[in-house]
């Protein structure tokens, strides 16, 4: 199963930046979307600055085209949590429903679902999703909106065929 559509994850972290840290979230879910049958691009990883991350997603956005692209990190309430910020810097629309269910499926796992401030956004024809910055949390919340990933993407391309069920 192919989507034709291009992904990739950008890990916020500061000491994954400085080599300090392996990023283990880039892989994994790399993985899963090559499953899924997304043409993955290389992970990349970056500080937890503000502006930096809102840089690097208008650059895959409207420079490289990117399709997916997957934030990892910083959705949190640590000092340097910046990640959903910085998203909606750069954001045309948000699109609540995806972190709603992200923190929805993730409260049946644990209470701290609900301190997630992620948030997901169109840019372009570019869709932004903030994951956890653990690999686990991450496959969690990718694995709850997988299934309407591709049918985003293909409304964000504009299709014009109806969204309503058979």
């Amino acid at each position: 199963m192919s989507s034709g559509y291009r992904a990739i994850v950008v890990v916020a972290s500061t000491k994954g930046a400085q080599g300090e840290r392996e990023d283990l979230v880039g892989p994994a879910v790399n993985r899963r979307l090559t499953e899924a049958g997304y043409t993955v691009e290389p992970t990349v990883v970056v500080t937890d600055h503000r502006e930096l991350i809102a840089q690097t997603l208008v650059a895959l956005a409207d420079e490289r085209g990117i399709d997916l692209i997957l934030t990892s990190g910083g959705t949190g309430l640590s000092p340097s949590d910046v990640t959903p910020e910085a998203t909606a810097d750069v954001a045309w629309r948000l699109i609540p429903g995806l972190a709603e269910a992200m923190r929805a499926a993730g409260r049946a796992i644990t209470p701290h679902a609900d301190l997630s401030r992620a948030i997901a956004a169109q840019r372009r024809q570019s869709l932004i999703i903030n994951l956890p910055g653990s690999p686990r949390g991450a496959l969690e919340n990718l694995e709850v909106v997988l299934p309407a990933l591709s049918h985003a993407l293909d409304k964000i391309k504009g299709d014009p065929t109806d969204c309503a069920r058979p």
